[in-house]
């Protein structure tokens, strides 16, 4: 669909929306590019003020997934006029002190009627070019390292079932409102090759993305994989999101999966996250380091899970 899109021909654009980016990017001189991108969620919790820590942080992680500092955002919220204004303003409370822990601030933002509630930001951030992390340069030999663990869509979908435990809901929710910044610190500090964040497409989704636009191949194993405990139940129920199942579908073909897979475990890694870790391609030389300094900042579930390969017949191999 987007190869129909205008084209816009600027020497300054570095990332549009013709790229797989996941973000935009446009110089403004040569020691300095804006990145920008925008994103927004139905209810992922019942809490209105947690709702809002989630869809900040969900917004923000594209700008750390490329090593920039978020400076500014806009609030973009779909309010149905049925709902008490009180519901709105812990929302976006909730969003502002997410923004502040990022050190950016809100300038504003827009407000429209709506039969569904959305909740999301338009944020800006800062780059040196030359700094840019970008999902286009994994390279043969490199190590994958993911940052937070997978299954908040099959356990937020348990949720909406009025089944889910209290302690899954609350460790999916930690995890959701905790932002990628000190990962994408530790991350350009030991400097990684590419990186992308594990959101709606699920990490097979994303890490298809990353190894297409770097045209290379990735092994995944699975069982190294963080994954939220009570997914397992959940996905034995078959309570995934219809994302989830669009996801598997999509990747299918691109796949090799090794018949001694656990097939909960394989539908699980293509479950659609709501602000999920990050996906790391460093060099195996500093792989380990990178994984002892998250572990040191406390991001305790970050696992090496994979390699990166000289491209193959088929994109990801799955052990």
């Amino acid at each position: 669909m987007l190869r129909h899109l205008p084209k816009f021909n600027d020497p300054n654009l570095i990332f549009g929306y013709d790229t797989v980016g996941d973000a935009g990017v446009y110089k403004i001189s040569e020691n300095l590019a804006i990145v920008q991108t925008v994103d927004i969620l139905t209810p992922i919790a019942d809490n209105a003020f947690t709702f809002g820590e989630i869809a900040a942080a969900n917004s923000l992680s594209d700008l750390y997934v490329m090593g920039a500092k978020p400076i500014t955002a806009l609030n973009i919220i779909g309010f149905p006029a049925k709902l008490d204004l009180t519901y709105l303003e812990r929302i976006v409370q909730g969003g502002s002190e997410t923004v502040k822990q990022a050190g950016a601030v809100i300038l504003g933002g827009h407000t429209i009627k709506d039969e569904e509630l959305k909740y999301g930001l338009a944020v800006t951030g800062i780059v040196h070019p030359d700094k840019l992390i970008t999902n286009e340069n994994a390279q043969p030999g490199d190590l994958l390292i993911l940052t937070k663990p997978i299954g908040t869509g099959v356990i937020s979908t348990a949720l909406k079932a009025e089944i889910a435990s209290n302690e899954a809901v609350e460790k999916i929710n930690n995890s959701m409102k905790t932002l990628n910044n000190v990962a994408a610190k530790a991350m350009v500090e030991v400097g990684a090759n590419a990186c992308t964040d594990i959101t709606g497409f699920g990490l097979l989704g994303h890490a298809l993305q990353l190894a297409q636009a770097s045209k290379v191949s990735l092994r995944i194993e699975a069982k190294k994989v963080p994954v939220f405990e009570e997914a397992f139940e959940y996905a034995e129920m078959s309570l995934f999101p219809g994302g989830s199942i669009k996801n598997e579908k999509f990747v299918r073909h691109h796949l090799s999966v090794d018949g001694s897979v656990n097939n909960n475990l394989y539908r699980l890694l293509s479950d659609a996250q709501t602000s999920g870790g990050l996906l790391i391609s460093v060099e195996e030389s500093k792989g380990e380091r990178l994984l002892t300094i998250l572990h040191d900042k406390g991001i305790n579930e970050a696992r090496i899970i994979g390699e990166v390969m000289l491209a193959q017949e088929k994109v990801i191999y799955i052990l």
